[in-house]
């Protein structure tokens, strides 16, 4: 994340935290016409394969109450921004090397700081984390990252097992009797959706 991203988490990370809730990574947008500061949130401990021990839209407007409050008072940000908390989705983003950890052997795409084998950006398996450095597994290769050179990363949702989307035979075409070329996810709503949303500025 960038200083100014890392100073903002910084600094409301207690607040969330006092809600009982954690805040896993912020997105600081800056932009002429106004910044867009989009808090990630969720439940300490929560399964995310499990039905309902998730965030709600309840928590996400608490936080944004609190976080607005905050925000007004402490003025990190100067101008104009639009603040919104959001629950982190199926398709989560990655912060740190403890989120990489708790999700080995599921699929990430990631995009990197700096060049490395002459690729940006990249998507396999999380195979191993250890200390700063993150381990996928790309096109059947081990390919190792430093941690801080990742900008952006995200899990890739196994859209067949989340029922958004129709198996597959060793073909690649839709496996359902009498569908032979079905696109897979066509229901694909799940992103990360904000559930609260504040047109907010920094006096």
């Amino acid at each position: 994340m960038a200083d100014k991203s890392t100073d903002i988490a910084g600094l409301l990370s207690p607040t969330v935290a006092s809600l009982g809730l954690e805040l896993l990574g912020i997105e600081y947008l800056p932009s002429s016409d106004g910044a867009l500061l989009r808090l990630y949130i969720d439940r300490p401990g929560a399964d995310p394969a499990a039905e309902g021990q998730g965030v709600g839209i309840e928590d996400c407007e608490a936080v944004s109450r609190e976080v607005s409050a905050q925000l007004d008072v402490e003025d990190p940000i100067s101008g104009n921004y639009t603040l919104e908390v959001s629950s982190p989705g199926v398709d989560r983003l990655l912060f740190t090397p403890a989120h990489f950890e708790r999700f080995l052997g599921e699929q990430a795409k990631v995009v990197l700081k700096l060049p490395q084998d002459g690729r940006r950006r990249l998507t396999g398996r999380i195979a191993a984390v250890e200390g700063g450095t993150l381990t996928f597994e790309v096109d059947g290769q081990p390919f190792a990252v430093a941690a801080d050179n990742v900008d952006k990363a995200r899990l890739v949702p196994d859209w067949v097992a989340l029922g958004y989307g129709p198996a597959k035979d060793a073909s690649g075409r839709d496996a359902r009797p009498g569908k032979g070329r079905g696109k897979p996810g066509s229901k694909q709503n799940t992103n990360n959706k904000p559930a609260a949303s504040k047109p907010s500025r920094a006096e």
